[in-house]
């Protein structure tokens, strides 16, 4: 399967100051799972922002 990052990038809601994962999602997914967190992608526009991807934020927005 092809990464389709060009595409990927340009839908990706995460505003991280330089992130090497930007568009590679499966990556992107792998990195924030191996820390026990939720990609951008998971989050509001607003809880995107406070760069915290815990699950327990996730579950507060989602309450």
């Amino acid at each position: 399967m092809d990464c389709k990052k060009k595409e990927n990038s340009n839908d990706c809601p995460c505003t991280y100051p330089g992130c090497p994962r930007k568009g590679v999602c499966c990556d992107c997914l792998k990195h924030h799972l191996a820390q026990d967190q939720l990609p951008a992608c998971c989050f509001s526009k607003e809880g995107e922002a406070t760069y915290d991807r815990s699950f327990a934020k996730f579950v507060e927005e989602n309450s």
